[in-house]
């Protein structure tokens, strides 16, 4: 049995104006068409759902019970059809994004903040967690894209580049770094030292490494969170170092930033989305506004 949408409208208008006259009107075919609609129907059921006279128009007894039951599928229908056009229009949904501690408290909201003025009725959820787990959201698809920096190559996230941000020393107002026209990593390796525990360290060692072989990378705390290193460094418990974007947060707690040199490492972060799996309106057009918000902004470096 095969009904076609054509003929469940032609069916449900007919029963509701009670006249084939006024329902060819309503779905603006002849009546001969709405016609041959019906008797497809029929056709394709075994069934007259219609029983017609030359003085009246009225559902059989098969047809009355098949009007609500028909009426309902094609207003569920019609109610999906227009969410994906408010969809396709940006009118409605939702952008998932993953990204990690440090990132959701300083660059994000900034962005999500500017994409709210331009999209109002589109709503951000932000997931802020571990760095390492960024990648794994994504997989399991709670989120429709992550942000993060670099990780192990995976076959079914692909990675493309956002941004690429230089490493900054960030000290106390009126410590002897502040006098210094350029900083240095030896120069940095002089006091206490704070980093973030996991690959954050591991790299960076790595990194520092590969430039310098002089470089003795030993810092006297890792910790898991930024904003514990930075609070560190407010006690006066040493110096600490971090990528660009994470200026507001050194703002808020008062201290200094400033870029270091000899030599020069970067970090690159990435977005982060699944293999074959396309975003929804919603999210793609979040993600290339974020591309766009950080293409604008130099301190951020290149991409």
């Amino acid at each position: 049995m095969t009904v076609t949408l054509r003929q469940l409208r032609a069916f449900v208008a007919v029963a509701r104006t009670g006249s084939f006259t006024l329902a060819a009107e309503s779905l603006f075919i002849t009546q001969s068409a709405l016609s041959g609609l019906i008797k497809e129907f029929e056709s394709a059921l075994g069934l007259r759902v219609i029983d017609r006279s030359t003085r009246r128009t009225r559902l059989s007894d098969v047809g009355r019970d098949l009007y609500p039951l028909v009426e309902k599928i094609l207003n569920d229908l019609d109610r999906v059809m227009e969410e994906v056009e408010q969809r396709q229009a940006l009118k409605t949904g939702v952008a998932r994004v993953a990204a990690p501690q440090l990132m959701a408290s300083t660059l994000l909201p900034e962005i999500v903040a500017a994409y709210a003025v331009a999209r109002p009725a589109i709503r951000v959820k932000v997931v802020d967690c571990a760095v390492e787990s960024v990648m794994s959201r994504v997989f399991s698809g709670e989120v429709d894209f992550g942000i993060g920096p670099e990780r192990e190559p995976n076959s079914d996230i692909a990675a493309t580049t956002l941004f690429r941000g230089p490493f900054m020393v960030v000290f106390p107002t009126g410590h002897p770094l502040g006098e210094l026209e350029a900083i240095s990593w030896r120069d940095v390796l002089r006091y206490p030292l704070t980093t973030l525990q996991g690959q954050f360290t591991e790299r960076l060692a790595l990194d520092l490494r590969a430039a310098n072989r002089g470089l003795n990378f030993s810092p006297t705390h890792e910790v898991a969170f930024m904003s514990t290193a930075l609070a560190m460094v407010n006690a006066g418990l040493g110096i600490t170092v971090c990528i660009s974007y994470a200026a507001s947060l050194v703002q808020l707690y008062r201290l200094e930033m400033r870029p270091l040199r000899d030599p020069e490492v970067f970090r690159s972060f990435y977005v982060f989305t699944r293999q074959g799996r396309s975003l929804s309106p919603a999210a793609e057009d979040f993600k290339t506004f974020l591309f766009d918000f950080v293409g604008a902004r130099p301190m951020l470096g290149t991409a």
